[in-house]
């Protein structure tokens, strides 16, 4: 069984749509649904991955997203 979680984002003012389109085209193998959303958060994107080795990539490279300013990842239970 593989392991999912939940990345919440903080983007630059103005970026979560762009930054949602681009790491649902980027993880499109791994990124199950993404979602702008109001609040603390700017993005709620579900993810699920094989292992926690993938999962620290896919996060690593979500972090690397041109408009991301900070991550927070919920592992699923």
């Amino acid at each position: 069984m593989g392991i999912t979680a939940f990345v919440l984002v903080i983007t630059d003012v103005g970026e979560e749509k762009k930054v949602v389109e681009r790491v649902k085209a980027e993880f499109s193998e791994y990124v199950k649904e993404a979602w702008i959303t109001y609040g603390e958060y700017d993005a709620l994107i579900k993810v699920e991955v094989p292992n926690m080795i993938k999962l620290d990539e896919v996060v690593t490279g979500i972090r690397k997203v041109r408009g991301v300013r900070r991550t927070t990842t919920l592992i699923a239970a």
